[in-house]
């Protein structure tokens, strides 16, 4: 949402929304720029709480969306390394866009050399984490896994990087039964396309898309083309005018349903972050996390508002919230940083937590089922030769 544009798409803050309570960090950032990051969002985020909310006794509520950048406000977990090349001319390009371009097995391989602690950690298909951890090591002169280790003994800090930044925060969770949130994506998306999602992304396409398909250099990796929703419709806004009204037809439901489906993946990818991230991470940095339930939209009041306008009068008080935070079981000998090959399927899985996943996933036990069927039918041969075999040793003068 930092980005100026693709209102309907990112789903802005309406402007009437806007009037009732003061936001920041919307609508800011031109479209073009490919190489704004975290840490430029921390940077412009953390002077606004603490210059303009903190100093005016106002009570900043940080609203995701996008995990990794609430973290990014509450812990001491980002490493800055343009105050240390700044003295250095400013590069053409962005270094990490740049080592991204690389080969996968040659980034982990570099990486390996300068840092194999950080390599242990990360899937050689991961380009993007190999290519900011080379680039750490790079542009300071230190492993990345180094720096983070300094940062997690600093006094208040543990797994999830250094201390809490602001400690009397808590973290509420709006979570709903699955099929309840599928549904409600689902229709989320069908009113995006009603209010004029298509007009938007044409518009947007023409502005500043097509001349880069022409040119084949169009990247959905980087900047406001990785947003969920653009890259969907790539196929429906090359081809549009330029094919069967038909065709256009058929690219348009296959964009939306697609959208579809990866929003859904989108909210499954955000509640297990917050599970593995601060539920099963407990500990003094981690902030209290209350659940708050929405399945049922007509028990907002009920369920959600009241109950979170009570937690967070308690921490203005200073007392304790009548709501229990929520606590997940959690196996401490687990290793999420073991690293296990599966022959099957040809791939690299980090983690014991992952690797139980991919044994029970649809595509490895498919590769397991087909193994064995080949197994099954290679005993079969072999049992059939061996009998063929003893039918027909006794028979001298037999042709082979």
């Amino acid at each position: 949402q930092v980005y100026k544009g693709l209102d309907i798409i990112t789903n802005k803050v309406s402007p009437q929304e806007q009037r009732l309570c003061r936001h920041h960090m919307i609508s800011f950032v031109d479209p073009l720029v490919s190489n704004y990051t975290v840490v430029d969002f921390r940077d412009k985020a953390v002077p606004l709480i603490s210059f303009h909310i903190f100093a005016r006794d106002k009570i900043p509520i940080v609203v995701g969306g996008t995990n990794y950048y609430i973290e990014s406000l509450l812990w001491k977990v980002l490493i800055n390394t343009k105050e240390k090349a700044s003295t250095a001319p400013r590069p053409a390009s962005d270094r990490k866009v740049e080592l991204e371009q690389l080969d996968g097995a040659e980034l982990h391989r570099r990486l390996s050399q300068v840092d194999p602690e950080m390599a242990a950690k990360l899937h050689p298909h991961d380009k993007r984490k190999v290519a900011r951890s080379l680039q750490v090591f790079e542009e300071t002169g230190i492993p990345h896994s180094e720096i983070l280790h300094q940062q997690q003994e600093e006094e208040g800090g543990g797994p999830l990087g250094g201390p809490l930044k602001y400690p009397h925060s808590c973290i509420l969770w709006l979570h709903a039964d699955q099929a309840a949130l599928d549904a409600r994506l689902e229709q989320r998306v069908d009113d995006m396309v009603a209010a004029g999602l298509l007009e938007e992304l044409r518009d947007f396409h023409r502005r500043y898309n097509r001349e880069k398909v022409a040119e084949n250099r169009q990247d959905y990796q980087h900047g406001i083309f990785q947003s969920i929703g653009f890259k969907e419709f790539h196929e429906y806004l090359v081809s549009e005018g330029n094919c069967s009204p038909e065709t256009s037809a058929l690219l348009l439901e296959k964009g939306i349903q697609a959208l579809k489906q990866v929003t859904k993946r989108y909210a499954r990818r955000q509640n297990k972050w917050v599970r593995n991230r601060f539920l099963k991470r407990p500990g003094p940095n981690v902030p209290p996390v209350y659940g708050l339930e929405v399945s049922d939209l007509q028990r907002w009041e009920e369920d959600v508002l009241n109950p979170a306008l009570e937690i967070v009068e308690s921490f203005i008080q200073g007392r304790e919230p009548p709501a229990e935070p929520l606590r997940m079981e959690h196996d401490e000998k687990e290793n999420k940083r073991s690293q296990r090959v599966c022959e099957l399927c040809d791939r690299l899985i980090i983690g014991d937590r992952e690797w139980a996943a991919h044994t029970r996933s649809k595509s490895h036990l498919h590769h397991l089922k087909k193994r064995r069927k080949l197994e099954a039918s290679g005993r079969a041969g072999g049992t059939m030769g061996d009998s063929g075999d003893a039918e027909t040793s006794d028979k001298e003068g037999s042709p082979p």
